[in-house]
Parts: structure tokens; sequence; C-alpha cells
């Protein structure tokens, strides 16, 4: 199971940070990822860290202001959100057990573990 929270209101140019918490599972079993869906739009995988060698992915669209990262036991996955547009303004989503290969730019868009999701809305 995964629980998301930290969504909320920020003005452009602000900060959010987002967090994911895991129960029953660590995330050194599974690749995890966090992705998001805007208001009429496909659902797009932002980022995700890869089990096995703990690399990560970011989708060109939050490259260099966005970062992922884990807590020490592996149960917590955050998204530190810099410099935020309005074009991000959507629902993120985390998910465990996702295709993650950020060495061939791959990030898959099934994952057998979502959480709630949490709104994130970013005015101008």
């Amino acid at each position: 199971q995964l629980q998301a929270s930290g969504g909320g209101l920020v003005q452009a140019g602000g900060s959010l940070s987002l967090s994911c918490a895991a129960s029953g599972f660590t995330f050194d079993d599974y690749s995890i990822a966090w992705f998001r869906q805007a208001p009429g739009k496909e659902r797009e995988g932002i980022s995700c860290i890869s089990s096995s060698d703990k690399s990560t992915y970011y989708a060109d669209s939050v490259k260099g202001r966005f970062t992922v990262s884990t807590d020490n036991a592996k149960t917590t996955v955050y998204l530190q959100m810099n410099s935020l547009k309005p074009e991000d303004t959507a629902v993120y989503y985390c998910a465990a057990d996702v295709i993650c290969l950020p060495t061939l730019n791959i990030i898959g868009i099934h994952a057998d573990y979502w959480g709630q999701g949490t709104l994130v809305t970013v005015s101008s």
C-alpha cells in the first residue's frame, strides 16, 4: 500500500515536496515512480528510481527542477519540486513495481501498486 501526501497550492516559481509512504514492502524490492495527470491529459511518468542500481529518470518536462529520493529505511519516497510552473498543475501519483530503465530513458506506464494521488496546483 502506498500513501501519498504533500500536495497543495503554490505560486509559480515556488516549491513543494511530495511524500509517498509504503507499507508492507520497501523500495529495495521494487522500482518506484512518480506520475502525474493534468485535466484532459494522459498520465505522464515524470520520475523513477530503479530498484536494481538506484539510478534515476526524469522526464524532460521536469528535469533540473524535480528531484526524487528515498529515506534510509527505503519506505518513503520523496519528490522535491522546485521552480514550479502553472503547467505542473496535476494530480500526482506515486507507484511501485514499475518498469524504470533510466539508462535507456524508459519509464513504464503500468505499475502494480499506486498511491491515491495528491493535487498540486500552481498559480500564475
